[in-house]
């Protein structure tokens, strides 16, 4: 089957906008995509390849998400995670009032899972079902690549950021000179003054971990779950995706040994069958 087309487009969300890529027809069940954190990520820098998959069967959405790529970057921004999560929450929701869409599955990829948790904690009725791929927002303490993303802009050169994306993957030899040309690619983005500005912002405090899903809290999450984790995840390791599994009510958990932080990309097909099956109730 041929790729998906992908349309970009700026939605208003109040006074933001995003920068939002999209596949599918609008008719079909939605699926939210929400990037990860790394400085220089975007919709389609996380994205691309799954909506190119997906869209032929599902209306996919990749925002670059509030404080991130060509999205709005509130100045000042809000300070410290916390605070810019439930920013991000409430435009997240805004843009699917926008979209008239009344839910979708939210897809979160790292601190995408945190917003994904958050927006359902916030308004459960706007979230269908939530895929939580290597996802922030458990308690458990961060894995030792944490400080290479969170502490970037410290050093913020092509070789930091090739650094960075060699700790995402479990075989940084598998992907020959690719990482380095992904370097090349997303630096002249993540060294703007206004990503710059945003990511400082988020990560003020985030080696205390200042969010975190409790116990009480999980045990509200009513919504279906799949817990998709690298074995050798370096940014949020394993036991974080078992600490939802052990206190979501309604959660299953995929684990796949020799792969890190990149699901999506390192074990793209296995990614995309098991969202396919999860979103379509037979897994």
């Amino acid at each position: 089957m041929a790729d998906a087309p992908i349309t970009t487009t700026k939605v208003a969300v109040g006074e933001y906008e995003f920068q939002l890529n999209a596949s599918g027809d609008k008719s079909k069940p939605a699926l939210l995509f929400l990037h990860g954190s790394g400085p220089g990520a975007t919709g389609l820098s996380n994205w691309e390849a799954v909506l190119k998959d997906l869209g032929n069967d599902y209306y996919c959405l990749a925002p670059d998400v509030i404080g991130f790529g060509d999205s709005s970057h509130p100045e000042p921004p809000p300070q410290g995670m916390a605070a810019f999560t439930q920013l991000r929450v409430d435009t997240l929701i805004g843009l699917l009032d926008e979209l008239g869409l009344e839910k979708a599955v939210f897809v979160g990829n790292s601190m995408g899972g945190i917003w994904s948790l958050g927006a359902t904690l916030q308004a459960p009725e706007r979230v269908e079902k939530i895929v939580l791929m290597g996802s922030g927002g458990s308690p458990i303490p961060p894995g030792a690549a944490i400080p290479s993303l969170a502490l970037f802009y410290d050093n913020p050169t092509t070789e930091a950021m090739q650094h960075m994306l060699e700790q995402f993957v479990y075989d940084p030899q598998l992907f020959g000179g690719d990482l380095r040309k992904i370097a090349e690619q997303r630096i002249p983005r993540a060294v703007r003054p206004d990503v710059e500005r945003s990511h400082r912002a988020t990560f003020v405090d985030v080696l205390d971990r200042p969010w975190a899903l409790t116990p009480e809290d999980a045990a509200k999450i009513e919504q279906d779950v799949l817990v998709i984790h690298g074995r050798e995840d370096r940014f949020v390791v394993f036991d974080g995706g078992k600490w939802f599994f052990d206190h979501l009510p309604n959660v299953r958990l995929y684990g796949i040994g020799k792969c890190g932080h990149w699901t999506q990309i390192e074990q793209h097909d296995r990614f995309v069958a098991a969202v396919r099956g999860f979103v379509s109730g037979s897994l």
